[in-house]
Parts: C-alpha cells; sequence; structure tokens
C-alpha cells in the first residue's frame, strides 16, 4: 500500500486566501510554513497549529509547492528578492487576480534564478479578508486556473495536479495570461465596480425593510479591500475598461426604453437577457 506523501507547504502572505491554503494543508496533514509581513498574524497563525514553521531564505529550497498570496507587486518584489533562494526542487504559485503583468515578472525570474514558476488563480473568495475569515474549506469543489510555461509539460502538470489535490479544487483549468485576464475583468472585476457603484445611491441608505435577496447579491462584494482591488483594475485596465464600456451601453438601451415608454422595447431587452442567461448557465 503506498503511503500518501506529506508536502512542505510554504505559503507568503495570511490574508483570506494565503490563510485558508494554510488551513486545508494543514487539516490534511501536511507540513506548513509560512510568511507574513505582519509579525502579529504569523504569531497567531503559528499558536492556533495552522503553520508549523516560519518560511525562510534557509527552507523555502525544501518546500515541494511555494505559494505566494499577497498582491501583484508585493509578488514581484518577492520573487526578485528572494528568488536566489527558491532553489529547483519548489514548485511556485502565485495566487493574484491578474496574470499578464505577474506571469512576465514570474518568468523572467525563473529564468534566472533556476527555479519552476506557475502563474496561478484560486477562483474561491469571500468579500471579507484577513487570515481570521480564512477556511480550511474554501477552495472545496472550487475551480482553480493555471498558467504555466508550457501546455505540453504533462509532468508539470501532473505534479501541480497532486501538489494542489489536498485542499480539494474541483478542477483546474490551464489558461494563457491573456486569456485569464480578459475573462476575469467579466466574471469578477466588473462585479466589483458595480457593487461599488450601486450602493453608492442615496436610496440605499433607506433601504431596510424594503430589501430582499436581489440587494444582497447585488451589493454583497462592495465590501470589498481598496487597494488590492485598486491594484488588480489598474493592472487589467484595458480588459476591464472594455467591459465598463459594454455595460455602459446596454444599460443606456433600457434607460432609452423605460424613457420612452416603449414596452415592446423593454420586454425585447429584458427577453434577450433572460435568453441568454438559461443558454449560458442551463
Amino acid at each position: 500500500m503506498t503511503e500518501t506523501p506529506v508536502f512542505h507547504i510554504g505559503i507568503v502572505g495570511l490574508g483570506l486566501i494565503g490563510g485558508s491554503f494554510a488551513k486545508a494543508y494543514h487539516a490534511a496533514g501536511h507540513k506548513v510554513l509560512a510568511f507574513d509581513t505582519d509579525e502579529a498574524i504569523l504569531d497567531f497563525a503559528r499558536l492556533s497549529g495552522n503553520v508549523d514553521d516560519v518560511l525562510s531564505r534557509e527552507n523555502m529550497k525544501d518546500c515541494d509547492l511555494i505559494l505566494i498570496c499577497v498582491y501583484p507587486q508585493a509578488a514581484v518584489d518577492f520573487l526578485e528578492a528572494e528568488g536566489p533562494y527558491i532553489g529547483k526542487h519548489p514548485v511556485v504559485i502565485d495566487c493574484c487576480g491578474t496574470k499578464r503583468v505577474l506571469t512576465k515578472a514570474g518568468m523572467d525570474a525563473a529564468k534566472r534564478f533556476g527555479f519552476t514558476f506557475v502563474g496561478g488563480h484560486p477562483m474561491a473568495g469571500t468579500q471579507y479578508s484577513g487570515f481570521k475569515h480564512a477556511r480550511k474549506d474554501l477552495y472545496k469543489g472550487a475551480p482553480m486556473v493555471i498558467v504555466p510555461p508550457t501546455n505540453d509539460d504533462i509532468d508539470l502538470l501532473m505534479r501541480i495536479k497532486e501538489l494542489l489535490e489536498p485542499v480539494g479544487f474541483r478542477s483546474i483549468t490551464v489558461s494563457s495570461a491573456e486569456e485569464h485576464d480578459a475573462m476575469i475583468a467579466f466574471t469578477s472585476q466588473l462585479a466589483h465596480v458595480i457593487s461599488s457603484a450601486y450602493i453608492k445611491s442615496p436610496t440605499a441608505r433607506e433601504h431596510k425593510g424594503f430589501s430582499a435577496g436581489s440587494y444582497k447579491d447585488m451589493t454583497r462584494v462592495a465590501w470589498l479591500n481598496p487597494e488590492m482591488w485598486t491594484e488588480l483594475f489598474l493592472d487589467n485596465k484595458d480588459n476591464l475598461i472594455h467591459e465598463i464600456d459594454l455595460l455602459v451601453e446596454h444599460l443606456s438601451e433600457y434607460k432609452e426604453a423605460i424613457a420612452a415608454e416603449d414596452s415592446e422595447a423593454l420586454i425585447k431587452l429584458l427577453q434577450e437577457g433572460k435568453t441568454l442567461k438559461e443558454e449560458i448557465d442551463g
């Protein structure tokens, strides 16, 4: 009977994403090494038992997997500063929400310093941030997107699948950085822009007693991390602006039909949206 291997997992950043990885790998019986610039968070993570030791220049080369779970620029800075100490054994995966800038920087650093780098984006999260909101089951049943150096390195892809298996992802999608950023502008970033803009209506302050699921759905992600999302939006500004322009165009169609009291046009617009939803989501 083959024994299940115990992985050494390095985690950079113990916010919601990194903290959830730490809790998931710890719960699955793997050794977790972590680093966070906030020593109080790192100390708490160790006291809680979810982190076994501090990730350092001395021990990161012994890790099987290093997950970089910080803002994009901080991830780039980490790769530049710590790249010489990573070594050839670990697979390094960043978990940032945009991929073009980060993946280019990561691939460049990997080439210079001799480690293996893969872009990544776990498609899971909540409106809350920080280690205290991290959950060991955050990734259970969620998709994971990866951007490998090449799509035909089967050994690397199988190694990534093996290393990520303990946290419970439902699927692993291989993508290019360009495809990822174009898609994420629509599926994630635009939703955050809309939610933030929607809650700014003065009516929002008077909504109690008049709202239900629709209001909650539309406003959930307005409770975001402004600094992080600003960095992500600006990293992907071309794709995000394109999606905002399309949304404004479509909203104008609804506004014009309502202003003209054109019920036929409004029914047509609403039916188009309903049909698309049925076709896309089943």
